[in-house]
């Protein structure tokens, strides 16, 4: 069977009935396991994606290092780019580690600083 083009495919859906579309989808739902309506749906809040960045972005905030505080100093110097000083006062101290950045990457920095055993905020 070849395969078919996107345009193809599009171009045969534009020619369906609502209901001819309902039973595509309930078709591919039971043939992979997947609902392509839930796809659609999560990509429809695209238009407002800018103004929920924005606030979606956070600070990273350093509570406390832990008991492994050379590894917490480690992982600081690499996310910050502060010398060997700087990053001990960070983790001797607490504080912003990094401020105003998406939540991924916010959650990723948490994420790798608390399984070396500092308490993590974000902001």
């Amino acid at each position: 069977m070849a395969k078919l083009k996107k345009e193809d495919f599009i171009s045969a859906l534009k020619e369906m009935t609502i209901l001819e579309v309902k039973e595509l989808v309930d078709a591919m739902k039971e043939e992979f396991g997947v609902d392509p309506s839930a796809v659609a749906v999560a990509a429809a809040p695209a238009a407002g994606a800018v103004e929920e960045t924005a606030s979606a972005n956070k600070t990273v905030v350093l509570k406390s290092a832990g008991g492994n505080k050379i590894a917490v100093i480690k992982i600081i110097k690499e996310i910050t780019g502060l010398g060997l000083v700087e990053a001990k006062a960070i983790a001797d101290n607490g504080g912003n580690l990094k401020e105003n950045i998406p939540a991924a990457d916010a959650e990723a920095i948490k994420t790798q600083l608390t399984e070396a055993g500092a308490e993590v905020e974000l902001v």
